[in-house]
């Protein structure tokens, strides 16, 4: 599954079977503050939200921005993967 950077919204989303699954976000001066990650909960525990992750990081490294994970889930996936703790502000 594809994830994209709503700007408008401001969340990198994950369209599911289930409903959309997302990460909201704030955008300052290049860096992009993670706040708050959320997939269906039918979705839980199969790896949707580690997708939904990958993804994001994934366009912050390619915009060229640096992270605060300020979301819980997304600060646990950065420490699990080290190549996305570059990212970090």
């Amino acid at each position: 599954m594809k994830v994209i950077d709503n700007r408008a919204a401001s969340r990198f989303e994950m369209d599911t079977a289930a409903g959309l699954a997302f990460i909201d976000y704030r955008r300052h001066q290049g860096v992009v503050t993670a706040t708050h990650a959320e997939v269906p909960r039918e979705l839980h525990g199969q790896g949707m939200g580690s997708q939904l992750a990958k993804g994001a990081l994934e366009q912050v490294r390619a915009d060229g921005d640096k992270l605060v994970a300020r979301c819980p889930f997304v600060a646990a996936y950065v420490k699990r993967h080290a190549e996305f703790q570059s990212l970090l502000a």
